[in-house]
């Protein structure tokens, strides 16, 4: 991989949140000059970006927009060589309840990046997410697996995926698409089943979960923000798709019962209603082939899942006050 294949000159959609705050804290560290596009509010949140060590802070320049705003969007990617495109409302249960505000943010929001790519000639790394799959019509699941949506997230992020590839093919945008398979890692938020898992077990005696047989293909941050970096820097891949996950799948009990073990506290599970899906959206099976991103990008998972949790526990263990115990958020 040749990082300067990515350019100095670096734009990060939906930086504030998990996995991109991870990327700008990269790409920062590696030398890149980022520009830190974040989802304006009042507050002046600047989500965990704030958790960076001040240096890497510094190295970041900030700049609040929406992404459903195209002059924005276009003004934030002035001057860019590489555009990192994570902005986007990732929650399955809110696009229950507000579909219209997931579609316009992930697709539309989407088309503007495109725009903003087009004319300023930017390279794009768009995320996906593996839910576009929805449950397994086989296993592992590569990038010829058909897209089902079976959630208004999931449909959003397949037509996002679909106007990526419109704009490769009509107007030759250099953009690649990764479509990472479940990361997780310290700083993700609790409407992430790990999370959820790892604030309950360090601080009540029951875990409320929802359906506790569906099967996901864990990955850690690191490896994820490496696959990220590896499709910036790569050669003929634009128009591509590239599945990141590690090819080895875990139940939700069988992730609930490791945790509990790594806590080292005894609690029990217990099955919430709320919390379960409609049972035609829920996405039952999810475990990723990564062959292609193995040979065309290089890239291959490094981080088992039992340090990745560990790594986990200990950073929520410090900030459990940011974490609302056993609320089920949307």
């Amino acid at each position: 991989m040749d990082v300067n294949n990515i350019g100095k000159h670096v734009l990060v959609t939906g930086a504030g949140g998990f996995i991109a705050s991870r990327l700008v804290e990269t790409l920062v560290l590696r030398g890149h000059s980022v520009r830190a596009f974040v989802r304006y509010n009042s507050r002046g949140d600047a989500g965990l970006l704030k958790y960076l060590p001040p240096e890497v802070q510094a190295g970041a320049e900030l700049v609040g927009g929406d992404l459903r705003d195209a002059q924005a969007v276009e003004a934030a990617a002035a001057g860019m060589d590489t555009i990192f495109h994570l902005g986007a409302l990732i929650s399955i249960p809110y696009s229950y309840y507000h579909p219209g505000e997931v579609i316009e943010t992930n697709i539309n929001g989407t088309l503007n990046v495109l725009q903003a790519c087009r004319r300023y000639g930017c390279k794009l790394v768009h995320t996906s997410t593996s839910e576009v799959y929805g449950t397994a019509l086989r296993v592992p699941i590569d990038e010829e697996h058909p897209l089902q949506g079976q959630s208004p997230y999931s449909a959003s992020k397949i037509g996002a995926d679909k106007i990526v590839e419109s704009f490769v093919r009509s107007f030759e945008v250099r953009a690649v698409t990764v479509r990472p398979f479940n990361t997780y890692g310290p700083g993700q938020s609790a409407r992430a089943v790990i999370p959820t898992i790892i604030t309950q077990a360090l601080s009540r005696e029951v875990i409320l979960l929802g359906n506790l047989d569906t099967k996901r293909d864990f990955t850690f941050v690191d490896d994820t923000v490496d696959g990220f970096l590896k499709a910036a820097a790569a050669e003929r891949v634009f128009g591509e798709e590239f599945n990141l996950g590690t090819g080895s799948e875990v139940s939700i009990a069988e992730l609930a019962n490791t945790i509990i073990e790594l806590v080292g506290r005894e609690v029990a599970i217990q099955i919430d209603p709320l919390r379960l899906r409609p049972e035609k959206s829920e996405v039952l099976r999810l475990l990723s082939d990564n062959r292609k991103a193995q040979r065309f990008l290089g890239w291959a998972p490094r981080v088992g899942i039992e340090a990745g949790l560990k790594q986990t526990i200990e950073w929520i263990g410090a900030h459990l006050e940011l974490y609302r115990p056993g609320r089920y958020e949307l």
